[in-house]
């Protein structure tokens, strides 16, 4: 050991990764398959935030309620689940899948695999080197001979409102892990994070408020998806005020209500509120300077995910800003791993759109479920995406609830599927689904999509009879003009 603010003699490996969430697990993965040697450095807990305070909690919160809404439309056992959620046993299970915010599990994981896992801040102390100050503050200088991959995601970003202080705001790791259901919950922002969490909160017993200060919710997806998800949470008790913005908040008492004040002279009380109103990247403390690059800032890569303007440096997931979703960062991780590898035996390096080293998904297919009920999914471009774009398109839309396979998953269904056709090539370059027990239908898009699967031998694929995605047929025929 050494003394605190001392820095110790260096470690050299051939791989140096800051940030053990999936995607520097995976970029750790990739690199020691590969022969090359590799630390990992991580300031809280190895896992990170999908594990821990985001996807692995959201999902678990979610999935009895989806569940229960599903249950509910099946004749012959709608009326045994007429009853309320078991809110102890829910979030008891919240609490086991994220092993009750433990590491060890997935620090044994990594460990497996042959890297070395260093506990501490990692920050950039000049090119190739990683300087790591242990949580007893003594310090330990890290080299890599081949590449340094930042893997830190992003913080939430909670407004610099008057009052924002006393009123101890939730971000989605205060949603994802609360003991208990508060009796009044405001929720700012209709993105993904609002919207979920919406959904779970106002299912386990708490009186929800949505305030959006655009037109609808989820603005990155085909309106309709923002419509429908909206009109199942005004029927689940919800309210929901577009158009309005929260100027200042108010909150005397440490264990009194909040007061939430609206730029249109409106207030509303809550037990507690909750920002979800967008991420920023975790590089303010990343040591950005000592290299030329700008701290807090989003980094910007080529498409094997090497920042620019460097040879040595990758910036994987979340921090540069291309598609913030856990599973798009650990595909990126998968291309960045086998770059790093690629280089560093100084083998041909594959970047052309869709090649080994290259992630071109994240611009043409990436794929997301929002696990609201209903469920909305969609990979690929929007409608209006595609017209920006300037592709010449065609939208084609199609009724789910007039699908064989939906009437018999439940009763009074509803929802919506649309296509994104490139009229000068004939392939998909989008598609959407809303409605209950659609987030597994959409992995058949994503192949469509990234396969540039031509229409033509789409037709050929047959949906199995009666299932859901026997939407895929009529979206064709709808198409083809039969």
């Amino acid at each position: 050991m050494t003394d605190a603010g001392k820095i110790s003699e260096g470690s050299s490996y051939d791989v140096v990764v800051i940030g053990a969430g999936p995607v520097g697990e995976n970029v750790a993965d990739r690199a020691r398959a590969a022969g090359l040697t590799t630390a990992v450095v991580e300031s809280e807990l190895v896992g990170g935030e999908c594990s821990y305070w985001a996807c692995m909690p959201s999902k678990a919160l979610l999935r009895p309620v989806v569940a229960r809404a599903d249950a509910r439309r099946v004749p012959g056992l709608s009326a045994a689940v007429q009853g309320p959620l078991d809110v102890g046993a829910v979030l008891a299970k919240r609490d086991e899948e994220t092993s009750h915010w433990k590491d060890d599990g997935q620090v044994a994981w990594l460990e497996s695999v042959g890297a070395d896992v260093h506990r501490g801040t990692g920050r950039l102390t000049g090119p190739r080197e990683v300087t790591v100050t242990a949580p007893d503050g003594t310090e330990h200088r890290l080299t890599a001979r081949h590449a340094v991959a930042v893997c830190t995601g992003t913080r939430a970003v909670v407004p610099a409102l008057p009052g924002i202080a006393e009123a101890r705001p939730w971000t989605s790791r205060e949603a994802t892990s609360a003991k208990e259901a508060p009796g009044r919950l405001v929720v700012v922002g209709g993105g993904v994070v609002g919207v979920e969490m919406a959904t779970a909160w106002q299912a386990l017993g708490s009186e929800v408020t949505l305030l959006i200060r655009g037109g609808g919710l989820l603005p990155k997806m085909e309106p309709f998806a923002g419509e429908l998800v909206a009109d199942a949470l005004r029927e689940a008790g919800a309210t929901i005020r577009t158009g309005v913005s929260v100027t200042a908040l108010h909150r005397p008492a440490p264990d009194g209500p909040v007061t939430v004040e609206l730029d249109d002279g409106d207030r509303v009380e809550a037990d507690e509120i909750l920002f979800a109103t967008g991420r920023a990247p975790r590089t303010d403390e990343l040591g950005l300077e000592t290299i030329g690059l700008e701290p807090g800032s989003w980094l910007t890569v080529d498409d094997s995910c090497l920042v620019q303007g460097t040879d040595w440096l990758y910036a994987v997931g979340d921090v540069n800003h291309r598609a913030l979703l856990t599973h798009q960062g650990k595909y990126q991780a998968r291309i960045a791993g086998a770059a790093i590898a690629a280089r560093a035996a100084k083998a041909p390096v594959d970047t052309a759109p869709w090649g080994a080293h290259a992630a071109t998904a994240d611009h043409a297919a990436v794929p997301q479920v929002v696990f609201t009920d209903p469920e909305a999914a969609s990979v690929g471009l929007t409608l209006a995406e595609a017209e920006r774009a300037g592709h010449r398109v065609r939208a084609v839309d199609h009724d789910l609830a007039a699908v064989a396979g939906s009437g018999l998953y439940a009763d009074g269904y509803r929802g919506r599927a649309r296509m994104i056709v490139d009229l000068d090539r004939e392939i998909l370059l989008g598609v959407t689904f809303v409605g209950p027990g659609i987030g597994e239908l959409l992995h058949s898009a994503t192949v469509a999509v990234a396969g540039e699967v031509p229409i033509a031998r789409l037709w050929h694929a047959v949906p199995a009879y009666p299932t859901i995605s026997e939407v895929w047929l009529r979206l064709l025929e709808s198409f083809r003009g039969q």
